[in-house]
C-alpha cells in the first residue's frame, strides 16, 4: 500500500503543470545552497569553457603543428635519399635534436583502425596538423601509450614511424587546472555548507520549539543564537510565549476561583433543598442546581482543558478501542475498524474526552454509529485519521463552523449541545489542534454527520526531535 501511494503522489506530481519553483529546494538550508553553489558552478563552467576555447586547445593546436611539422621534415628528407646511412642520421638527428623516435618498418601496411581519445579535441587537432603538413598517408594513435603519441607515415621503402612524448603533442597540464578548479569548487560549497548550516540551525530550533509550544508540549528554554535578526525573532517567541502562558493561567486561576466561590453557595442551597420537604417545585429546585454545577464545570473544562497533563507517547489504537468500549457499555451501537500500531504524542486524558465527546454526540442521535481509522501519507510520517460516522439527522453544512463555536447550541433537529453548555466539540476542536491536528464537520455515507480528525504521527510523534 505505502508503494502504490508513492506512485500515485509521483504520478499527480507529474501531471500538475511545472514552474520554475517545483523544481528549486523548498527549505532554507537548500535555497541558501543554491543561492551560493548555482553562481560559483555558472561561473566554473565558464571558466572551463574559456580555457578549453581560448588557451588549452590553441597550445595544443601549436604543438600539434610542431610535431606536424617535424614529421613532415623528416618525411621529406628522407624520401630524397632513402639510403640506411641518411636514416641512421635522421633518427639520430630527431631523436637529438627533436625528441622523435623514429623507425622504418617495411613490411607492414598502414593501419587503417581507429582508436578515439578520450578528448576528441587531441585527435582532431592532431589530424588537422598532420593533414596540412604531410601529403603522404599517415595514420596516428593517442591512446596505446601513456607517454607517448604512435604516427606512422606511408613511404615508398614501408612504413616511417614516429614516437613523439605526449607532452610534446599536446597541453598535458589542463588537467591538473580542471582539477584545481574542481577541487577549489567542492571546498568552497564545503565551507559554505557549514556556514550555511550553522545559520539554518537556529532557524530550525526556532520552529520546532514554535512547533512543540504550539502542541502544548513542555519546551525547554530556548537561548538566542545565529544571526542578529534570528536573535531577536527568538526573543520576541520566548517573550510571546511566556504572556501566552501567563494568560493561560490567569484565565485558569480566575475560573477556578469563581468555581471555588460559587461552589460553597450551590452546596449550602444543595444541603438546605435536601433537608426541606420533597415535592415537584423542590425537585425543580434541585434539577436547576445539579445544572449550574455542570455549567460550571463545563466552564472550567474549556478554560484549562486539560493543560496541566503532560504530553506522552500514546497508543491510539488502544485508546480509542477504550472509548469506544465504553460507548457499547452504555449501549451505543457503534462499529469500530481500527487500525493497529497508531501512535501519537499528546495528552491521554484531553484526547480521550475529544473523542468521548464525539462518540457519545454520535451514538445519542443516531441508530448506529462507525469509527474507523487511515493512513494519510507514509506509514510513521504522515497523518492518521479518524473517522466517526453516524446515520442520524445530521445539521446543515452551513452550521459546520457554526457548531465548533463555544457555548453555541444548534437548532432542534440536532441540538449537540442538549445536556451541555455548548463546549463539547469546541473542546474537542481545540484539543485536536493543541495536538497539531484538525477537525472537520461533512456528510456521512451512512446518511447522518461526519467527523473526521486528522493528527499527526511519526518522528514528532514518538518523541524524537525533527
Amino acid at each position: 500500500m505505502a508503494v502504490q501511494r508513492k506512485f500515485s503522489a509521483f504520478w499527480q506530481w507529474l501531471k500538475k503543470p511545472k514552474r520554475l519553483r517545483d523544481y528549486t529546494p523548498k527549505g532554507l538550508f537548500g535555497r541558501s545552497l543554491l543561492i551560493i553553489a548555482l553562481p560559483v558552478a555558472l561561473m566554473q563552467i565558464a571558466v572551463l569553457w574559456v580555457f578549453f576555447t581560448s588557451q588549452w586547445e590553441t597550445v595544443t593546436t601549436r604543438l600539434s603543428e610542431g610535431v606536424a611539422g617535424d614529421v613532415a621534415t623528416i618525411v621529406t628528407l628522407y624520401e630524397a635519399d632513402s639510403s640506411p646511412e641518411i636514416l641512421q642520421k635522421l633518427t639520430q638527428y630527431s631523436m637529438d635534436k627533436m625528441r622523435l623516435s623514429v623507425a622504418l618498418i617495411a613490411d607492414e601496411p598502414l593501419p587503417t583502425g581507429v582508436r578515439e581519445s578520450l578528448f576528441s579535441v587531441l585527435d582532431r587537432t592532431l589530424n588537422n596538423a598532420l593533414s596540412a603538413a604531410v601529403d603522404a598517408p599517415f595514420w596516428f594513435d593517442t591512446t596505446r601509450y601513456p607517454a607517448y603519441v604512435d604516427i606512422r607515415v606511408q613511404t615508398d621503402n614501408g612504413l616511417l614511424r614516429f614516437l613523439a612524448p605526449r607532452d610534446k603533442v599536446f597541453s598535458t597540464t589542463g588537467h591538473i587546472f580542471v582539477f584545481w578548479l574542481i577541487a577549489a569548487t567542492f571546498i568552497q560549497t564545503g565551507i559554505a555548507v557549514i556556514f550555511i548550516r550553522n545559520q539554518v540551525r537556529p532557524i530550525q530550533r526556532l520552529a520546532d520549539a514554535a512547533n512543540r509550544f504550539g502542541r502544548g508540549q513542555d519546551e525547554p528554554d530556548i537561548s538566542p543564537s545565529g544571526a542578529r535578526e534570528v536573535r531577536q525573532a527568538t526573543t520576541d517567541f520566548i517573550k510571546m510565549r511566556n504572556r501566552i502562558q501567563r494568560f493561560v493561567e490567569q484565565r485558569t486561576a480566575m475560573l477556578a476561583g469563581v468555581s471555588h466561590d460559587l461552589r460553597t453557595p450551590l452546596t449550602r442551597l444543595k444541603l438546605q433543598l435536601a433537608l426541606m420537604e420533597q415535592d415537584e417545585e423542590l425537585e425543580n429546585a434541585q434539577r436547576d442546581l445539579r445544572e449550574m454545577e455542570r455549567m460550571l464545570d463545563g466552564y472550567l473544562s474549556f478554560a484549562r482543558n486539560e493543560a496541566d497533563e503532560d504530553s506522552a507517547p500514546l497508543d491510539l489504537s488502544q485508546l480509542l478501542q477504550d472509548c469506544v468500549a465504553n460507548a457499547k457499555r452504555s449501549g451505543a451501537n457503534i462499529e469500530a475498524q481500527i487500525l493497529g500500531d497508531l501512535h501519537v504524542l499528546g495528552r491521554a486524558d484531553a484526547l480521550t474526552r475529544a473523542f468521548n465527546n464525539i462518540i457519545d454526540n454520535a451514538t445519542r442521535y443516531a441508530n448506529s454509529t462507525r469509527l474507523s481509522t487511515r493512513h494519510k501519507g507514509d506509514v510513521g510520517v504522515g497523518m492518521v485519521q479518524i473517522s466517526i460516522e453516524d446515520d442520524g439527522p445530521g445539521i446543515e453544512e452551513d452550521q459546520f463552523e457554526t457548531a465548533f463555536k463555544p457555548f453555541n447550541r444548534l437548532d432542534p433537529a440536532r441540538n449537540l449541545n442538549t445536556d451541555g453548555v455548548g463546549l463539547g466539540l469546541a473542546i474537542a476542536r481545540d484539543t485536536v489542534r493543541a495536538h497539531g491536528g484538525e477537525i472537520v464537520l461533512g456528510r456521512s455515507a451512512l446518511g447522518g454527520l461526519s467527523v473526521l480528525i486528522s493528527l499527526p504521527e511519526g518522528q514528532l510523534a514518538q518523541g524524537k526531535d525533527l
